[in-house]
This record gives structure tokens, C-alpha cells and sequence, in this order.
């Protein structure tokens, strides 16, 4: 149960950092705020499920920030999608794209849990995905129906971003055992509505859907690892960078 709270907690956490990284920095300043405040919203999320897994855990030595600032990179149950590289505004948009369509599906699934604490984050969160997705889709679509450089731009954040998708998707062991239980979401049934969504957004995007398989019949080679701890080397940066103020002086609070 800790490690699904933790690997929902972990995804949200890791994208907030890396949206947060365009504070200052975005290309209009309406978009940087925008970007900043989804930002701190992923950070809620992740606040909400790491208070709970904290509440799991039984120990009043184990807090939120236990979970967010002591822990290594193998410990981490975060989609390897989120811990990509920011690129240019393209690939940012591309890939709050593709996970705030999973989030979407993913929320209104989890709304249905049988642990109610789940269920009740599900239902905060939800409220906040349903505008990063809009948001985001709609730069998909200004991007890859825009110009010819933008086009381009959103072709090669594609060819970089797609192989890490299909994890999202795919259950591992610990999401598996809490199915049964009713507690985790089945993430079968929320495949054809992601599918969907991307398409559909896609074509008004004049950018082509990528096949889920190959010529020859095979199923296209996705890459995976991140929820069971095996991860990129972009996520050691990030933590060096997060956890650097708690890890040489432990403790420290604002």
C-alpha cells in the first residue's frame, strides 16, 4: 500500500520539480505562470499522498519530508515520462500532455477506490488535472498546427517523449495486488480513453498518432522500470539538486 501511495506521490513530485524549473523562464509571462502554478499543484498532490503514506508508515519519526528528501534514486516509484529533460517548450508541453491525460483518466478511476483517503485526494486532484490538460492540449494543438518550426519542434519532442508513455500504462506487481483489494486502479480500462484523447488531439495537431505496433506485427518497444525504482540518469540531478538543503543540514525547516 505504501509503495503505490508512494509511486503516485513520486510522479506528481518530480514533474512539479521539473515544471518548476520554467519559473522565470517561460516564453510569455502569462504561460510562465501558468506553467509555475501547475507546478504547484503537482506539489499538492504529491504533498497529499506523501502525508498519507506517512500516516501508513506509523512512525512519528517518518513525515512527508522524510519520503521527499531522504530517500535515493532506486527508492523513487516515479514514471520514467517525468523525469525527462524539460527541452524546449515543446517538449514540456508534450509531456504535461501525455501525463495530464493519464492523470485525467487515472483520477476519475481512483475517485472509485475502496481506501477513501485515496478516493478523496482522486476527487481534490481531479479538479486541478482537468485544467492541465486543457491547457496543455491546447498548446499541443497551437504548436503542431502553427508554424513550420513548431511543427518540427513538436515532431521531435514526440520521437523523444513516446517510448516512455507506455509505462504509465502498465501495471507493476504492487498495483496489481491492490486491484484485487479494489484499492488501485485498473489501468486496462483507462488505456482506450488515453488512447483516444491523444489521438483525437493529434489530429487537430497535424501530428500523427505513432503505431503500437510494428510492420511486422510486433508491439513497439516502450521503456520501463521507473515504478519499480530503475530510472534514468536525468533523476539523480534532480534529487542532487532537491534534496541538497535537507541532506547538509537535516532537519531544516523554513
Amino acid at each position: 500500500m505504501i509503495d503505490y501511495t508512494l509511486h503516485l506521490a513520486d510522479s506528481a513530485l518530480i514533474l512539479g520539480h521539473r515544471n518548476s524549473e520554467w519559473t522565470g523562464h517561460g516564453p510569455v509571462l502569462e504561460q510562465d505562470i501558468a506553467i509555475s502554478n501547475i507546478a504547484l499543484d503537482l506539489i499538492g498532490q504529491a504533498r497529499n499522498f506523501y502525508q498519507y503514506a506517512a500516516q501508513l508508515a506509523g512512525k512519528p519519526d517518518i513525515t512527508e519530508d522524510t519520503f521527499a528528501y531522504l530517500r535515493d534514486g532506486w527508492d523513487y516509484k516515479n514514471c520514467l515520462l517525468v523525469e525527462q529533460p524539460n527541452g524546449d517548450w515543446a517538449q514540456t508541453i508534450l509531456r504535461q500532455f501525455f501525463f495530464s491525460t493519464y492523470q485525467f483518466y487515472f483520477y476519475q478511476q481512483l475517485q472509485q477506490s475502496s481506501d477513501t483517503q485515496l478516493a478523496a485526494i482522486a476527487e481534490k486532484s481531479l479538479k486541478e488535472v482537468t485544467y492541465h490538460l486543457k491547457w496543455s492540449a491546447e498548446w499541443v494543438i497551437r504548436l503542431g498546427d502553427g508554424t513550420e518550426e513548431s511543427n518540427q519542434r513538436m515532431n521531435a519532442a514526440l520521437n523523444a517523449l513516446w517510448k516512455f508513455t507506455g509505462e504509465m500504462l502498465m501495471s507493476s506487481p504492487y498495483e496489481m495486488e491492490l486491484l484485487n483489494k479494489n484499492i488501485s486502479v485498473n489501468l486496462d480500462q483507462i488505456k482506450p480513453g488515453w488512447d483516444a484523447k491523444v489521438k483525437e488531439v493529434f489530429e487537430e495537431a497535424t501530428l500523427r498518432m505513432p503505431a503500437e505496433k510494428s510492420d511486422k506485427g510486433e508491439t513497439v518497444w516502450m521503456q520501463t522500470g521507473g515504478k519499480t525504482g530503475s530510472h534514468t540518469e536525468h533523476l539523480g540531478y534532480i534529487l542532487a539538486e532537491m534534496q541538497f538543503l535537507q541532506r547538509a543540514y537535516p532537519g531544516s525547516e523554513w
